[in-house]
């Protein structure tokens, strides 16, 4: 685990207590949507990021507001992390009009423009053009702002993302992409899926910085991303951060994990993003246990009452049918 002396200043003035609280928000609601999925309560599927908390709150909070970033399928820690509201998360999972697709779009398709969020996206590779795209748009209206491209390791095989990438190479553009490398694309090993150590090595092929961190530990995501961020805003182009992770669940909820051990599973659970940056922060004295414990209550009771919300709010009606469709 990263001291705190070793971050830079950027790092240093960060609210760890509320990055903190994000994850055990982050916890919490896939928690919940689990159990309600397993309920039948709601429809579709979802994509759960247990265990990959650090990487989504740790590469955002190197962001400015005006920044954007664009989502995967897996992507209810990224909306969180860059200020989503709970309410209108659940609610859309819920399939109510309240949620932020008025209880359309589901799991995969959860915007926040006015966030700076661009979007899940249920394509693999989907977000790769939208990120270079809006890159593309930073640098010819010189709006300063750098986007972050969350992807994962079977997205990184698709031809979107070579396409992506050498654009923003050859164009300089403000992106960062960053991999949450979590060893498995559907049920095959990430060993068996290409031939190189570190998906941060295909950087070199566009003559871009390429990065691995521990995805695990949010002060290392923190730096390796904070570097390639700062780099977009100065003006020298793109970078690959990959940040080596684990997700507890299956890769949906059709997934029985089947093809992993029970040792492998127990070894990254040791490995808990969120017990890390606790017990770092109780041992810098940043927070007592008691302050830690609050925070975790807080997170819960929010989660619970996002539930709640749910459950009140209404459902979409036939008149709503033909609304916000575009073709």
């Amino acid at each position: 685990m990263a001291q705190l002396v070793n971050l830079p200043p950027r790092v240093q003035e960060t609210d760890l207590k509320g990055l903190l609280k994000q994850m055990w928000l982050i916890r919490y609601f896939e928690e919940k949507v689990d159990e309600f999925f397993a309920k039948g309560m709601i429809h579709g599927t979802t994509h759960l990021a247990v265990g990959q908390e650090a990487s989504a709150v740790g590469s955002i909070a190197v962001l400015e507001g005006r920044d954007k970033i664009t989502s995967t399928h897996r992507g209810h820690g990224h909306c969180i992390a860059k200020g989503a509201e709970v309410n209108k998360m659940m609610a859309e999972l819920f399939g109510r009009t309240t949620g932020y697709c008025k209880g359309k779009g589901g799991s995969m398709h959860i915007a926040d423009v006015e966030k700076g969020n661009l979007g899940a996206n249920g394509i693999v590779g989907g977000g790769f053009s939208i990120a270079t795209g809006a890159a593309l748009t930073s640098k010819m209206r010189n709006e300063g702002y750098v986007v972050l491209c969350f992807f994962g390791d079977g997205a990184s095989n698709e031809g979107s993302f070579h396409e992506a990438v050498n654009l923003a190479s050859i164009w300089k553009l403000p992106v960062v992409f960053v991999c949450e490398n979590n060893q498995y694309g559907m049920s095959g090993p990430v060993k068996e899926m290409m031939n190189v150590e570190d998906i941060a090595q295909r950087a070199e092929a566009y003559g871009i910085p390429g990065k691995v961190v521990d995805g695990n530990d949010v002060f290392d995501v923190m730096n390796g991303v904070g570097e390639a961020v700062e780099r977009a805003r100065n003006g020298e182009g793109p970078s690959i951060v990959e940040a080596k992770t684990y997700r507890w669940k299956g890769h949906s909820k059709s997934d029985a994990k089947k093809y992993r051990t029970r040792e492998e599973e127990q070894e990254w659970r040791a490995k808990d993003p969120i017990a890390r940056l606790r017990d770092v922060l109780v041992q810098e004295g940043l927070l007592t246990e008691e302050e830690a414990d609050n925070i975790k209550a807080e997170a819960k009771k929010e989660i619970e009452e996002s539930v709640e919300f749910a459950k009140d709010s209404p459902m979409p009606t036939i008149d709503d049918l033909m609304e916000d469709i575009y073709a």
